[in-house]
């Protein structure tokens, strides 16, 4: 059982050192980028012909934030008579009604904006942009989740890199409007800035593909129709879109310096389903798309981080692994004296700490005034409650390798900025015990008992990563019972 058990180990460390390099080789494009900075006027200068732009607007039982999405887009700088826009709105509760009065009010203003309803809601959000796709003749598609709320200049400041005929989607970065509610939010706010810092600026920067985030974007419409228009068999359309469009040969520009205000989940059972369907969605557009990524011709380099992209939510499966087995690896290494020279060879598995803690120290100066003194804060503690969303998460990629289909659940919004106390009032909050809590709370027993086992054998390797086990499971399980 002991060859065994190492064997699995090692396994799992070499994919979470894998992974973690190709982070590191990501933080070294994204630093050559800014280094090498290309100026360009990202403004429509007066004698550009303006193109006609349909806005679409994807909603499900929203009726705390629709009013203020509608407002938000019919407040862009942009002519009204080029601006058509879709509330794609597959609603059964009373956002239905709110929605009607809304656009009716700016119907009253002058804009075309229409209220959509589909006959039947089949195909969650991704088909809802396909029947909106297929009632506009417009070139050019924005898209908006309910929670958004996109600056005034932001078809001005995207527009124009479609002058490359190439060019078939342009991603903005996404801002945080309620970043410093709570230390749930700070904590999101601080691993989603790696993502659209280091990770979409640096793919860009490369030549790699890149994804479309499923909302404050624009598509150009024949990209769409060209890569097969949008796909309901994954629960992230967006990321399965975005490979099949670049694959097809399209091109894709990320502006890190658009931001695109939204809102972060506020509470737990928010999160979490959030988590889910983002980590399922990866791993069914793994499953789907992986084989095409490895026929396909390409740059070596850009295979290489197509594959570590697509596969970058298995890194919760390996993770969740090489923890259970880390308990019984300080076992062996008590009993088995013949490991030792395994055991002092593993430790360069230090090197994935220490490039992950690159990578956020680099995204972190590159957003924060005080970066070292936010990294110090919120590093360790983003690292803890990753480790104790990892059984989570592992369970949403299982399901996904596996084919296990399940329903897109959407995340509830608050309308929520600033800080201050969750809204208990709100009626789409599902707050329940369900049976993985009582995993997390054994995980959380279980790594406590690790702490103890390295403290009372003197072996003090292990030691910081099971303290941060237990205490990242032990504070999921305590936000994810809290009522």
């Amino acid at each position: 059982m002991g060859p065994l058990i190492v064997a699995l180990y090692t396994l799992s460390m070499l994919f979470i050192l894998a992974f973690s390099l190709g982070q590191l080789h990501l933080t070294w494009l994204y630093r050559k980028s800014r280094k090498n900075k290309t100026v360009r006027n990202d403004e429509y200068s007066p004698d550009v012909l303006l193109p006609n732009v349909t806005i679409q607007l994807p909603v499900y039982n929203e009726k705390y934030v629709i009013e203020r999405l509608i407002d938000a887009v019919t407040l862009f700088d942009y002519p009204k008579n080029l601006l058509h826009i879709q509330v794609l709105d597959d609603s059964n509760d009373e956002t239905v009604e709110i929605i009607a009065g809304k656009v009716a009010e700016k119907k009253s203003e002058g804009y075309d904006i229409e209220q959509i309803r589909r006959p039947v809601r089949q195909g969650f959000k991704a088909g809802a942009l396909q029947y909106g796709l297929k009632q506009t003749n417009n070139e050019f598609l924005a898209i908006f989740d309910a929670d958004f709320i996109p600056e005034k200049d932001f078809l001005k400041r995207t527009l124009p890199w479609f002058s490359d005929q190439n060019i078939g989607m342009v991603q903005t970065r996404w801002g945080h409007l309620n970043k410093n509610f709570s230390l749930l939010t700070r904590l999101q706010a601080f691993g989603l800035d790696g993502h659209f810092s280091v990770e979409q600026s640096a793919r860009n920067h490369a030549g790699s593909f890149i994804n479309f985030n499923g909302t404050a974007g624009i598509w150009r419409k024949a990209c769409i129709e060209s890569a097969g228009g949008w796909q309901s068999d994954t629960l992230t359309e967006d990321l399965d879109l975005s490979y099949r469009a670049q694959m097809k040969g399209w091109k894709f520009k990320y502006l890190e310096k658009v931001e695109s205000p939204a809102e972060l989940p506020i509470a737990m059972s928010a999160l979490k389903s959030q988590q889910f369907r983002w980590t399922k969605g990866g791993a069914e557009t793994a499953r789907k798309m992986l084989p095409q990524v490895f026929r396909t011709k390409m740059n070596f380099m850009h295979k290489i981080h197509a594959i570590l992209h697509l596969s970058n939510s298995t890194s919760f499966l390996f993770l969740l692994l090489a923890s259970v087995l880390s308990v019984p690896m300080l076992l062996i290494k008590q009993l088995e004296p013949a490991l030792n020279l395994y055991f002092q060879f593993s430790s360069l598995f230090i090197l994935g700490f220490l490039a992950m803690t690159y990578f956020y120290w680099t995204s972190t100066r590159s957003k924060e005034v005080k970066s070292g003194k936010v990294f110090a804060k919120y590093f360790p503690l983003y690292v803890t409650f990753s480790m104790g969303m990892a059984l989570h998460n592992s369970v949403a990629v299982l399901e996904g390798l596996l084919g296990m289909k399940s329903a897109f659940i959407r995340t509830p919004k608050f309308n929520v900025v600033g800080s201050g106390a969750v809204l208990k009032s709100n009626i789409y909050l599902q707050q329940r015990i369900q049976w993985i809590n009582f995993v997390e709370l054994l995980l959380f027993v279980y790594f406590a008992y690790g702490v103890y086992l390295g403290l009372s054998t003197g072996d003090y390797g292990l030691l910081p990563f099971h303290l941060m086990l237990a205490l990242g499971y032990g504070g999921v399980f305590y936000y994810s019972i809290k009522k």
